[in-house]
Formats: structure tokens, C-alpha cells, sequence
């Protein structure tokens, strides 16, 4: 990395992202590793002299908040390591004031882009998640890129220099234990490690190869009990179905639970990461829409049918839900999770079509949707709000995005009854966010 002159500026407001706000000769700073109030020294990272706005990592603090402490991984601290990793970037920040953080950022989404007004909504705290009270090892899938030498190795923010590691103290301690950070990788450039979170002695371990057969080599570099694939590439990944899957050990996939009920997860295949997410998600998404007999719901975004199954319980044969996924792997693991299900429709498509589809040839009473980080488009929006359902609940790993959805539902008609906020990713800028919207 170019060096570049350190700044001493004072740190301002938090903002969406992991940053401060910073300003120093009238020029926008966004600035990394700092906390609200702290007089600090930065190191540019982007400052092209034409940009809007100017990035920097903080490396020296002057005045320290009374929320920073040490922090807990040398490779992801800004302060000893001068390309920090990411996955950590608020590991000086105490839990607490991170959540308090995170509600603040999430607040000034709701407002700016949901439209909605601050002396009308009662804005929710960040609730902590079920764990260790460190907020430490709570990642039961990590993803990997692999250095030069073959080791593990993580990027820093906005980086292509590769930092090797041997621990990542967020990762579940199976994963840590699992001896994944002595293997020689070479002929490998990603590899995707996952562990169940019903049962933390089955680790699966995907592995993507540049060079042929080097997975094979790979493999029998793992003690027994660690199931193991190769990922070949053909322009996308397995999970999307433009790859495939190869066994090397044991089996390709991972037995889930929730609420009581099994899933199974096949390679890729999404699946919540933090330990106690799908869980807590499951529980929330039903107590929030209440499903009743005979109802007919669409769950959007589906994956592996999470949401689907307990809807599909809670309707009953006289009931349907329509598990739309656009994803094939994914769309697989659903069709196995809900096969004893007669009331669950299983569709691959895109969602925006098939709502359309599934709008005019059902009555749908409920909506329940989990988008990617991007939320959804105008035209999905524009489809709920023609099908005219009475509730949607929507789940959100993005304030911004959410808050743009808020404004496109409310525009459609619908009224935010209720939110709430999650801290799935301690140690991170990122929240879970779960909405209840209903017709006006």
C-alpha cells in the first residue's frame, strides 16, 4: 500500500458502513477503526484529488473515547497493522457502545431515506443476540482467500493485499479447532468453511482450485471427520448453478436446525451465520406475521426454506405457502427441507415473476421476505403493493437498503407497524433488521 501523509483530525458522527465522519480544508473524510469525539491521526487510503470524499484508516489515537478498548485480533487493528483485515472493524469499539452505534446509524437511515419522521417513530434499540458475552465466535461459516505461500489469508477494506492468518477469533470454535490454518493450499483460491450449528462436530469444507487435482491434495491434508468438496469454477459458483460440486470426504452438506425442525444445506447453500440466527429469525418472522389456518403466504427470497417450513406448519393442509427461491443449489436444499410438506409450493424464478404469477392465481393474506444486501427492486415492490396482501414481513441485513424499501412500501400503501433490531454480527457495522408492514 502507498504510503501517505498521516492528518490529525477530529472524528464526527458515525455513519452507515463503519466509518466516522471527518473534515479537514473543507474535504469529507470517511474514516475507519475511529470512534465519535476522538482527536486521531489517519493515513489516507483513497484521496484522489478529484473524489467527493476521502478515505482513511485511523493509526494513532490523541484523545481516546471512554468506549474504546483493546482490541482483540492484532490482524484486524488498525492501530498494529497497516493494512487491517476486515471482518472486524468495530473490535475496538465495547460491545455495548457498538449497538449503540449501530441504532444511531440505523435511526439516520430510517429517517433520510425511509422518509420516516423522528418525533413520530420510536426508534429501536440494537438487542444483542444469544452467545458469548465477548461477542466472540459466533461465525459458524467463514470464507477465506488463499496467499501465495498456500496459506489463509483475509484482505483489508477496499484491499487486494492478502494478509495470512492461522486464527479469526469471530469464527465458531469448532471451525478454530478444526485444523484449517495448517494446511498447505497451494493450487487453491478460496476456500469456504462452515460448521453446523446444530451439531459443532461436522465441518465441511469447500474448496476452490486453480490448478487441477490440487483439491485432491488438499483434502488429505484434514484429519478424519472433516468433509471436504471441490468447487469447479464455470463462471459462477455451486450455489447458483454454474459450478459444480465434487465429494473428496464424507458428504457435501450440513444438517441445520431451527425451531425444532431439520434442515439440510448443501454446499454453498445459504444458511444464517451467526449461531443463534435462524433460530431467533424463525421464532420472530412467525410471532410477527401470525399465520393462521388456511392462510395462503408467500415467503420471498427463500433459500432453504428457513421461513417456509414453520409457515407451512402453522397454515396447515388447508393452508399454502409459496417458497420462492431464485438460486438452483438453494432451491434444491428447499425442495428436500419441505418435501413431507404438501402445502409448500417450492418455485424457482425470479421472485418478481413469479409474485406476479403466484398474486393473480392466489389470495395471498402475508408476505415474508429476505432479500440479499441490495433489498429488493422497484418491481417487486410494485408487485406488492398491486397484490394488495394485508402484511409483509421483511428481514433486513442492510439499514440502507431497508430504509429505501420502507419508502418504497409506504408509497404502495403500507404502514411499518413495527421494528426491530438485531445484533447478528458483533464486532462488525452490520445489523439485522425485521419489519412488519401493514395495508393502510
Amino acid at each position: 500500500m502507498t504510503e501517505s501523509p498521516a492528518l490529525q483530525v477530529r472524528l464526527g458522527n458515525i455513519a452507515h458502513g463503519g466509518h466516522t465522519v471527518a473534515r479537514h480544508e473543507g474535504r469529507v473524510i470517511f474514516v475507519r477503526h475511529g470512534i465519535p469525539g476522538e482527536l486521531v491521526s489517519v493515513r489516507l487510503t483513497d484521496s484522489a484529488p478529484d473524489a467527493k470524499f476521502w478515505r482513511a484508516d485511523v493509526v494513532e489515537v490523541h484523545e481516546a473515547s471512554e468506549h474504546r478498548v483493546p482490541h482483540f485480533w492484532d490482524a484486524a487493528n488498525a492501530l498494529k497493522h497497516q493494512d487491517p483485515v476486515g471482518g472486524a472493524e468495530f473490535g475496538h469499539i465495547s460491545l455495548d457502545y457498538q449497538r449503540v452505534l449501530k441504532a444511531q446509524v440505523a435511526a439516520e437511515q430510517f429517517t433520510r431515506l425511509g422518509g420516516l419522521k423522528a418525533e413520530d417513530c420510536n426508534f429501536p434499540a440494537v438487542q444483542a443476540a444469544a452467545g458469548s458475552a465477548d461477542g466472540l465466535g459466533w461465525r459458524t461459516r467463514m470464507s477465506y482467500s488463499v496467499d501465495s505461500a498456500g496459506r489463509l489469508a483475509m484482505s483489508g477494506f477496499r484491499s487486494n493485499e492478502l494478509t495470512s492468518i492461522d486464527s479469526m477469533p469471530l469464527a465458531h470454535p469448532a471451525i478454530e479447532s478444526s485444523g484449517i490454518y495448517v494446511v498447505d493450499y497451494s493450487g487453491i483460491d478460496r476456500v469456504e468453511v462452515a460448521v453446523s450449528s446444530a451439531d459443532d462436530r461436522t465441518i465441511l469444507v469447500l474448496l476452490s482450485e486453480t490448478k487441477p487435482g490440487a483439491a485432491a491434495k488438499v483434502a488429505k491434508q484434514f484429519p478424519e471427520g472433516v468433509n471436504v468438496a471441490s468447487f469447479s469454477q464455470r463462471g459462477g459458483s455451486a450455489a447458483d448453478g454454474k459450478g459444480s460440486l465434487q465429494v473428496l470426504a464424507g458428504d457435501p452438506w450440513l444438517s441445520e436446525k431451527a425451531m425444532g425442525e431439520k434442515y439440510r444445506i448443501t454446499g454453498e447453500g445459504f444458511w444464517q451465520v451467526h449461531r443463534a440466527a435462524a433460530n431467533l429469525l424463525s421464532e420472530r418472522v412467525v410471532e410477527l406475521i401470525e399465520p393462521a389456518r388456511g392462510e395462503q403466504i408467500a415467503d420471498l427470497y427463500a433459500g432453504a426454506g428457513l421461513f417456509s417450513l414453520p409457515l407451512a406448519k402453522a397454515v396447515g393442509q388447508q393452508g399454502r405457502v409459496f417458497s420462492i427461491e431464485g438460486a438452483p443449489g438453494t432451491h434444491a436444499d428447499a425442495k428436500k427441507n419441505l418435501k413431507s410438506f404438501g402445502q409448500a409450493t417450492v418455485i424457482r424464478g425470479r421472485v418478481e415473476r413469479v409474485l406476479r404469477q403466484v398474486a393473480r392465481d392466489a389470495n395471498l393474506d402475508a408476505v415474508v421476505l429476505d432479500p440479499p444486501r441490495a433489498g429488493i427492486d422497484k418491481q417487486v415492490a410494485a408487485e406488492l403493493g398491486s397484490s394488495g396482501v394485508s402484511r409483509i414481513c421483511y428481514v433486513s441485513c442492510d439499514p440502507a437498503s431497508f430504509a429505501r424499501d420502507i419508502a418504497r412500501l409506504t408509497a404502495r400503501g403500507y404502514e411499518l407497524e413495527h421494528v426491530e433490531i438485531h445484533d447478528l454480527y458483533p464486532h462488525t457495522h452490520h445489523m439485522e433488521s425485521i419489519g412488519l408492514f401493514v395495508r393502510r
